[in-house]
């Protein structure tokens, strides 16, 4: 995914920044404890799409 992409996205429910994971895989909002898959390059920001972060996703383990 492109940084400057990533760089100007918010999480559209609380417009918090967003964070890459690790596999790039997903952009991730501690804020909401909720990651938003990128699928093809494309994320897709739509909270019906997103997943729940897990309590170790939360605290970063």
């Amino acid at each position: 995914m492109d940084t400057k992409l990533l760089d100007i996205l918010a999480c559209p429910l609380c417009k918090g920044p967003l964070h890459l994971s690790a596999d790039k895989s997903e952009l991730i909002c501690k804020a909401d404890a909720l990651a938003y898959p990128v699928r093809d390059g494309i994320p897709v920001m739509l909270e019906g799409e997103a997943r729940t972060l897990n309590v170790d996703e939360r605290l970063d383990k």
